[in-house]
């Protein structure tokens, strides 16, 4: 296999659709080790229900850092990257103790964002060629602890870009929603445009698109972001945005059939489905820098407002109800975009969500019931989420 190829990986949602395969993490940062080569293909599958089908590879050795990795994305990220290529490849790291299950997938590290020579040091004992920094405070937690998250998400920043420029390193770190503010065009919002958020987690949003911008015009640095919507999963608990009732809204259908909501009924909002945000990191990081016209992009699936969710809800379980008592995150909510623009992410490079409003419900359900030890199915069989593909 000459020097120019790379493993291939089938991205497929659990018995929904087949696509091509196509290269995750091309070029000379992420590579697999000889020694972890496999010869012909094999299909895998990771506990998030998403399959891979491995190709032979001959590369050496890159691994990817990820930061934060204990949130709502670093886990489920660590898990599709490592059923890829190899538990070994791919370094979960955090502040906080991991759970036993966390230990036992794969290498997990304590790692400091504030602390440069930990990170160094990981940096070059793990060989490492790619970081995805997911380490942030988020939008709430962020206006009740502004001196820490000054320090979290903008010294930690910091520190990343400047490992990236001195050892090379490609790096990921996500935007979000939040980069707008009461200004920019809600509906929808473009690439380009006002960016003058209220939060200090949107503010250091903005500083770390613009930092990356200009470490990779100066330095030559390969920095990607993804303005991220809210992102709605059954994995992780609710960690603290003001898009997270989209999440304990789900809970509390199961549980005690009544949610109140911190927003109003008619707050329209962003929202995505995990597997659905991980398919777009993936897919991103994998295209050659010279198809990107641009180093941060919107992406979105769907928008919708917590009266809309609550209707898709009560389709399934007609008893759940509602209430609302809108508080400081509504001030929030209402700074942001209600639709993201994302077309030139479709465009740039064929960026397409596979879950909807509807799939988005019945999924959900699906995937928590068991955990509230609910007997009865909540979605029938008839109704069984399918997520299709987009054209």
């Amino acid at each position: 296999m000459s020097a120019g190829m790379m493993r291939k990986a089938t991205f497929q949602l659990i018995s929904t659709f087949d696509r091509k395969a196509v290269p995750l993490l091309s070029g000379a940062i992420f590579r697999v080790p000889q020694h972890r080569c496999m010869h012909g293909d094999a299909e895998k599958k990771s506990s998030l229900g998403i399959a891979f089908t491995q190709k032979a590879s001959n590369f050496d050795q890159a691994r990817v850092l990820i930061t934060g990795g204990l949130g709502q994305l670093g886990t489920g990220l660590a898990q599709v990257l490592r059923m890829e290529y190899g538990p070994q490849n791919v370094v979960l790291s955090d502040i906080v103790c991991p759970s036993r299950q966390v230990i036992e997938t794969g290498p997990f590290l304590y790692a400091d964002i504030l602390d440069y020579n930990n990170l160094r040091e990981i940096v070059v004992n793990e060989r490492i060629g790619t970081i995805v920094h997911f380490s942030a405070l988020l939008s709430a937690v962020g206006e009740q602890n502004v001196p820490l998250a000054l320090k979290v998400n903008i010294e930690g920043l910091h520190n990343v870009l400047e490992l990236a420029h001195r050892f090379n390193l490609r790096l990921f770190i996500p935007s979000t929603i939040g980069a707008f503010g009461p200004s920019s065009p809600r509906n929808p919002t473009p690439d380009v445009t006002i960016q003058r958020p209220e939060t200090i987690y949107g503010v250091s949003k903005v500083h770390a698109e613009l930092m990356g911008e200009y470490y990779h015009h100066r330095f030559g640095i390969d920095f990607r972001s993804l303005r991220l919507p809210g992102i709605i999963s059954a994995d992780t608990n609710p960690g603290g945005g003001t898009t997270d009732y989209a999440v304990q809204i789900f809970h509390d259908a199961l549980t005690t059939g009544h949610h109140t909501c911190y927003l109003r009924p008619d707050t329209r909002l962003p929202m995505m489905y995990i597997h659905d945000c991980l398919r777009a990191i993936m897919e991103f990081l994998d295209i050659p820098e010279q198809s990107l016209r641009q180093r941060t992009y919107n992406i979105q699936a769907m928008s919708f407002t917590p009266a809309e969710l609550t209707q898709e809800i009560q389709k399934v379980i007609p008893e759940f109800t509602i209430s609302y008592s809108p508080d400081m995150r509504q001030q929030i909510a209402d700074s942001w975009p209600q639709v993201l623009d994302d077309s030139n992410a479709r465009q740039d490079w064929h960026w397409q969500h596979h879950y909807d409003l509807q799939q988005l419900v019945k999924v959900m359900l699906e995937k928590l019931a068991p955990k509230y030890k609910i007997p009865e199915k909540i979605v029938p069989d008839e109704h069984k989420v399918v997520a299709t593909q987009r054209t």
